[in-house]
């Protein structure tokens, strides 16, 4: 292909227009997703006059335990199911519309429906999550050297849906009801399936049919680009896939502790009744973070608008139709807090931070991807699970005056803060860039179902994540809050060393994958 055209196939921020329809896509899956679930512990944990209801931690992280681990189990079901059966983008809408009902399910607030729900949640993750993935790596599959930093925007998108989820979502539950909380994140579940189906046309017949009726050699055929593995360096990468997907289970053990733990310290261990400089510090801050980053979604929004409107017109009307609503949301949000001079905090207001974090971080760690520094993915891995380490470090060392036993206490904000910001830099090593190591270690054919295997790994750190964190009462209660933060400080540093020392090896074992 000659650069002229490639050039203009990769039009939009050096990227693939088709990228960004995906970006926004996932955008509206993850601000259903990090929306509900950072009111979800909140919710059933909370007091019933505060329209709770009253479950105890353990229970509520335990429930919480079983949806986030369920929702990356499935994926391995639903990247079967369209690697034989529908295609990847049939796939993608029908997962999108089971969550839309699962999220009118939880609206309702009675027992039955929120365990309807929360199933039907988990069913549409399967079909959702390894089949967006998938349809990117296929965009891409002839541009392998552009992967990395094309998973990197994309998940861009993932944190500016989760970013706008928890902020909305959140002040929703608090201000009107967790009704529309929950409410909130399935209406616009149901645009982003719209907006999904409706701009499929530019996705160059990526995951149209299903793969079964593809051989390699068919693919060989059609793309020289594609190599054909020898079965003895085939071996290798899978094991280099299996050996990253193991320590990924350690990774989310800690990093998943944001939903809950962290969540529940936030509520009842921190300190967010600001007044006089602080709350009027925090009033700028939260406008800043509200406007500025909506701004620049925006500013995407018209990038992508300017170049494919007329190809696919109904997708970017349903996606303007989306974006007009969040703006009238904000500016509401804004009326709402920004009078007086006290600021009290929602305790689901921290989990913006990661978001947050990665919208500013995101195109950073591309670019060093893409540079002549780019770190091998052992790497990667091993600084990610140090720099997670050290943000729980900070939050041992921060939470060390708390009494033992105790149920309450108001500990300085900053700690939280700096905690999200390491755990968010530990996330951009090692999460986006794992997906496009897989895309590129597995065969075209095995992409779907090694997708579900990795979303396995972390089901299984998620499942350990609130087990762990459904002990938080009885460790605080025999040590202390420092201790059972200490926990997740020395486990990812332990395992982030020994990626580094296995370094070497990874390399060897990927025979020339970079």
């Amino acid at each position: 292909m000659s650069a002229t055209l490639e050039k203009n196939e990769f039009s939009l921020l050096g990227h693939k227009p088709a990228l960004f329809v995906l970006f926004f896509t996932e955008m509206w899956e993850r601000f259903s997703y990090y929306g509900m679930r950072a009111i979800f512990v909140l919710f059933l944990t909370a007091s019933f006059t505060d329209g709770g209801w009253e479950w105890t931690r353990e229970r509520a992280l335990g429930l919480l335990g079983i949806y986030t681990s369920s929702v990356y189990l499935t994926p391995i079901i639903g990247g079967w199911i369209a690697d034989k059966f529908t295609g990847y983008q049939k796939a993608v809408a029908l997962g999108a519309f089971l969550m839309t009902l699962g999220h009118a399910s939880l609206a309702f607030e009675t027992e039955i429906m929120f365990y309807v729900g929360v199933g039907l949640l988990i069913a549409g993750n399967g079909l959702f999550k390894p089949n967006v993935t998938s349809v990117v790596s296929g965009l891409y599959d002839k541009y392998p050297e552009r992967k990395d930093g094309a998973f990197t925007i994309f998940y861009m998108g993932v944190n500016s849906g989760g970013f706008l989820g928890v902020l909305l979502c959140g002040f929703l539950a608090t201000n009107l009801s967790y009704s529309w909380g929950f409410g909130l994140a399935g209406i616009f579940m149901f645009l982003g399936t719209l907006q999904f189906w409706f701009g499929r046309s530019i996705f160059e017949k990526v995951g149209v049919e299903p793969t079964k009726n593809n051989t390699e050699e068919k693919e060989t055929e059609l793309d020289p680009k594609i190599e054909t593995v020898p079965a003895n360096v085939q071996r290798d990468r899978y094991i280099v896939v299996g050996i990253l997907a193991f320590f990924v289970v350690f990774f989310w053990a800690a990093f998943e502790q944001a939903s809950g733990s962290m969540n529940i310290f936030a509520r009842d261990y921190t300190q967010r009744a600001l007044t006089g400089n602080s709350a009027l510090t925090f009033k700028i801050i939260d406008t800043l973070i509200t406007v500025v980053p909506l701004g620049i979604i925006s500013w995407v929004l018209l990038k992508l608008f300017a170049q494919t409107f007329k190809s696919i017109s109904l997708s970017n009307i349903t996606l303007g139709i989306s974006f007009l609503s969040i703006w009238g949301i904000a500016i509401w949000k804004l009326t709402v807090i920004l009078p007086g001079d006290k600021a009290e905090i929602e305790a689901s207001w921290f989990l913006i931070l990661n978001s947050l974090f990665i919208i500013g971080l995101a195109p950073l760690f591309s670019k060093w991807w893409e540079s002549k520094y780019n770190p091998s993915a052992a790497m990667k891995f091993g600084i990610g699970m140090l720099l997670l380490g050290i943000g729980f470090g900070a939050l041992a060392y921060g939470s060390s005056t708390i009494p033992q036993g105790a149920k309450t206490a108001s500990v300085s904000l900053i700690w939280l803060v700096l905690a999200y910001l390491l755990h968010t830099m530990g996330e951009l090593c090692l999460s986006p860039v794992g997906l496009s190591y897989v895309s590129k270690l597995v065969p075209p054919k095995k992409i779907g179902v090694m997708f579900g295997v990795w979303y396995l790994a972390i089901a299984a750190g998620n499942k350990i994540a609130h087990w762990v964190g459904g002990s938080i009462d009885a460790i605080v209660e025999q040590y202390s809050m420092s201790y059972f933060f200490l926990i997740f400080t020395i486990v990812p540093i332990t395992a982030g060393l020994i990626l580094i020392l296995l370094n070497p090896l990874m390399k060897k074992l990927m025979h020339g994958i970079r």
